[in-house]
């Protein structure tokens, strides 16, 4: 299916980040996660299912689902996060809208930029659920005293 062990290692991290989320995280970044991976997985079967002219705007549409949701999120919990999520989301949106209103074939230029805004997401996701842990761990350690 794939032809390099970067697309994997992506998935990979992308599984990891979900299950942290799911297992140590709070609401926002469970629901966040999920947003993620479901756009992530709506992707990946754009790109096996549609023809080539086709999913340019089936990816604009999933990436405009995600920045919604997130805004949806940032609205709701307050979180920083999700405010950096968002943004690096619309950054991805603005990719998508870019390449396809200008008809341009994607190149390596859109696949990094396209797999380190992905990665920064997953980042924020991250900070988010480790700080959503810590905060828990120290509130019932201060009730157990």
């Amino acid at each position: 299916m794939y032809h390099s062990l970067i697309p994997l290692i992506g998935w990979g991290a992308t599984f990891l980040v979900c299950v942290l989320a799911w297992w140590k995280g709070g609401r926002a970044e469970q629901y966040g996660v999920s947003l993620k991976l479901a756009t992530s997985l709506v992707a990946l079967a754009v790109h096996h299912l549609l023809k080539q002219g086709a999913i340019s705007g089936a990816l604009l549409t999933a990436d405009g689902v995600l920045a919604v949701g997130f805004l949806a999120l940032a609205i709701r919990y307050s979180s920083l996060w999700i405010g950096a999520a968002m943004l690096l989301q619309a950054g991805q949106f603005s990719l998508h809208a870019w390449y396809l209103v200008n008809a341009l074939e994607r190149d390596r230029f859109y696949a990094i930029a396209n797999n380190l805004i992905t990665a920064g997401i997953l980042a924020c996701i991250l900070v988010g659920t480790l700080i959503s842990w810590r905060r828990r761990a120290k509130a019932a350690a201060a009730q157990a005293v």
